[in-house]
């Protein structure tokens, strides 16, 4: 390889690697190649949907207590069978 082809492929790293920090930082340039996706900025600033919290029924809650007062009732059987 030549000097000049080892410049030249420096330059298109340095190029290749400040378009990176561009992107990452939010910034924008006139000539990014983003491939059809939002910018950073654009892409942040969207709003979220909120998740809405599931509502258990009274028979579901039930089944759920006594689920883990069962898994706890034998891990406290297993710590008391490990003192001994």
């Amino acid at each position: 390889m030549q000097v000049s082809e080892i410049l030249s492929e420096i330059d298109n790293e340095i190029a290749r690697l400040q378009e990176a920090r561009r992107l990452l930082a939010g910034e924008s340039s006139g000539a990014t190649s983003t491939r059809g996706r939002k910018p950073a900025a654009v892409a942040a600033a969207a709003p979220k949907k909120r998740r809405r919290r599931r509502k258990l029924t009274p028979e579901g809650r039930k089944r759920l207590s006594e689920a883990l007062k069962a898994r706890w009732a034998e891990r406290k059987k297993k710590a008391a069978k490990a003192t001994k």
